[in-house]
């Protein structure tokens, strides 16, 4: 009965697992899984897929299954990736590679404008017609780290500016790496795509690695007095790329 069981579970999921070799081992990709979200009170279904990073390279997906409740997943991070439309053939296609934000994306905090460009570039994705979001889960504080933020935070209420604040805990300003998102983007799509963002790092990654894009939409907004010091410190210090007249011009 048991192996019976098992062979069931494992014939419904490993039509949903895809290996991707990465150099370090592999990636390990499921989906897509059908997925009903609440944005700005209408339902739009997306398919969402999540990817675990593994130093073993198998094609054996019982043997991956097997190991997962042993690994406790639940103390670290998997990264995942929405999409929307006919993403892999339609020829015009528009991505976002949105890093985590415990801060912005769960409670809303006015700190930052990252919950604001979570559910904005969701919306142009919708409105696109196709697209996909990549939510990465390791990027925290550009790549600090939660409790290193929260560090960060601190400094920054007495006087620090972002990138003093990751440079005084001993952070490079940004440490986020595209690697892994960028080899799924890849099993995902092989045509052109647009990336919605303001920062020309993410654009140089696509580039580096030899995809095509064949275009970037800017993504500023919800400007308040909690934020503007932040966001002006993205265009002066980080390079994000302004668009006149939607940041924080004096």
């Amino acid at each position: 009965m048991k192996k019976t069981f098992v062979t069931k579970v494992l014939e419904i999921l490993e039509d949903k697992i895809q290996l991707i070799k990465t150099s370090k081992g592999a990636i390990y990709l499921v989906g897509p899984i059908r997925l009903p979200v609440n944005l700005y009170g209408a339902t739009v279904v997306f398919q969402w897929y999540c990817w675990l990073n593994c130093d073993e390279v198998t094609e054996d997906y019982e043997r991956v299954i097997d190991k997962l409740s042993s690994v406790n997943l639940a103390e670290l991070q998997q990264s995942s990736v929405l999409v929307y439309g006919d993403f892999e053939y339609h020829d015009d296609a528009i991505i976002r590679f949105h890093s985590i934000c415990h801060t912005g994306d769960i409670f809303g905090s006015k700190r930052c404008d990252c919950g604001f460009q979570l559910k904005q570039s969701m919306k142009m994705i919708t409105e696109h017609g196709t697209g996909a979001l990549f939510y990465l889960a390791n990027h925290e504080g550009r790549g600090i780290g939660l409790f290193s933020k929260a560090m960060a935070y601190i400094l920054q209420e007495n006087g620090f500016d972002t990138v003093e604040a990751n440079e005084a805990l001993g952070f490079v300003d940004d440490s986020r790496n595209y690697e892994d998102a960028i080899l799924v983007l890849k099993a995902l799509r092989k045509k052109p795509v647009t990336l919605i963002t303001n920062n020309p790092k993410k654009l140089r990654a696509l580039k580096d690695a030899g995809l095509e894009v064949s275009g970037r939409e800017p993504l500023w907004g919800d400007i308040s007095e909690y934020n503007e010091k932040y966001l002006q410190t993205k265009v002066n210090k980080s390079g994000h790329l302004e668009e006149e007249g939607t940041c924080c011009n004096d």
